[in-house]
């Protein structure tokens, strides 16, 4: 894998995995847009076609799709770089049970 080369200079990883993040966001939203036009889910594909401006629906519902599941792709993509080694977070403290209590007794008063 070779990291993107502007102008002589090495693009970081980070940068690099965004825009791959972004570009595997845009096509799961073009995908469940498309899916959600053929199935013609709460009638949105009769709504988008009779109505003047249903093209710029659909254009929103891919911009925002694209945010979405490209801010979950990125955030998947870092959860998955932590590194292996170790035993994990945490101090791994045992939880100490106390004996069972006794039920107080307390006097019925008369009304």
């Amino acid at each position: 894998m070779t990291p993107f080369v502007t102008s002589g200079k090495q693009m970081p990883q980070l940068v690099r995995l965004y825009i791959v993040s972004i570009a595997v966001g845009f096509a799961l939203a073009l995908a469940f847009t498309a899916l959600l036009l053929a199935m013609d889910v709460a009638g949105l594909r009769h709504l988008v076609g009779a109505t003047r401006g249903g093209w710029i629906a659909v254009l929103m519902l891919v911009v925002f799709h694209t945010v979405l599941f490209s801010g979950v792709q990125f955030g998947i993509r870092i959860m998955l770089m932590a590194s292996d080694g170790g035993a994990g977070g945490g101090l791994r403290q045992r939880i100490r049970r106390k004996a069972a209590s006794a039920p107080a007794l307390v006097p019925a008063r008369p009304r």
